[in-house]
């Protein structure tokens, strides 16, 4: 593995204790969803020319149907600015915190998955509300043209709409930390920029780059960004860019690579790479620690 820049002072392996939520994952739910998305930047998002290529499509093979049955989590609404209802998958802490992590689903939208992995990140986060916002109003794709249909069906304006009624249903005196795969990855980064000094951490596995100078001026929280030097889309070139960027604009960035392929961390993608998502999720998990 290699590290481009780190920024986190004693950032620590917890062991092996921390990843059997992972692990004994039961062989259905590690089958169930597939976590290959996008590379666009979020405000490409209804461009059509890379969710439709056919090569990017064939990648992703349909997930097997997984229901999660939820020990704490309930689907709750919440008004965006308009005054339409939105959506989040929501996981509260057992005792009252003004600590909240929102989640970014990948492109087949907030499945068994993503409620599993909110879930799991509310278990080993402790005294934090976790929400999986749903950027698709309700709607999950069950193969990749449905995924595509969605991904390049939604508009930039109303997921912000969504995720600035997420930041605002929780009310005043709360900070925030957000996380996402992919598409969500790149929309965890858009939604640390929106909540500006609220956030306090921001995780991206494989999503997309920011590099506009006005947009991460108002960046406040420090980002952990996670990237495999396989990627075909998210190439180390890529990261790069984001890194000077980011330099640039005096933010900070620890930016791990991987010698993985993109969506290295579900368990069901073809090019799932166990030791790299062993050690993202350890970092991740001792990331948002260290910065709720």
């Amino acid at each position: 593995m290699k590290i481009f820049k780190f920024k986190i002072a004693n950032i620590s392996v917890v062991g092996l204790a921390l990843t059997l939520g992972v692990i004994l994952i039961t062989s259905q739910s590690l089958r169930a969803q597939q976590m290959i998305c996008c590379q666009m930047q979020p405000q490409q998002i209804t461009t059509t020319s890379f969710f439709t290529d056919p090569n990017f499509m064939a990648a992703h093979e349909s997930p097997m149907p997984f229901e999660y049955k939820s020990e704490h989590g309930k689907f709750v609404t919440f008004k965006t600015a308009t005054g339409a209802d939105a959506r989040g998958f929501l996981i509260k802490s057992s005792h009252k915190t003004h600590k909240v992590l929102l989640v970014f689903q990948e492109w087949w939208g907030v499945n068994g998955y993503i409620q599993l992995e909110a879930e799991r990140l509310q278990k080993k986060l402790g005294n934090v509300d976790v929400m999986a916002v749903d950027l698709y109003d309700g709607e999950v794709a069950k193969n990749a043209d449905e995924a595509s249909k969605l991904v390049n069906g939604v508009k930039a304006e109303r997921l912000r709409e969504i995720i600035q009624g997420a930041i605002d249903h929780f009310g005043t005196g709360h900070t925030f930390e957000t996380l996402g795969w992919c598409f969500g990855g790149g929309w965890s980064l858009q939604a640390a920029i929106m909540a500006g000094e609220k956030c306090t951490g921001c995780v991206i596995y494989y999503g997309a780059t920011e590099t506009d100078p006005a947009k991460l001026a108002k960046l406040h929280a420090p980002v952990l960004g996670m990237y495999g030097t396989l990627d075909k889309w998210l190439t180390p070139t890529v990261t790069a860019t984001f890194d000077s960027a980011m330099q640039a604009a005096g933010k900070t960035l620890t930016l791990k690579s991987f010698a993985a392929d993109h969506a290295f961390a579900n368990p069901s993608n073809p090019h799932y790479n166990a030791e790299a998502k062993t050690e993202a999720d350890l970092l991740a998990v001792e990331f948002l620690k260290a910065h709720l």
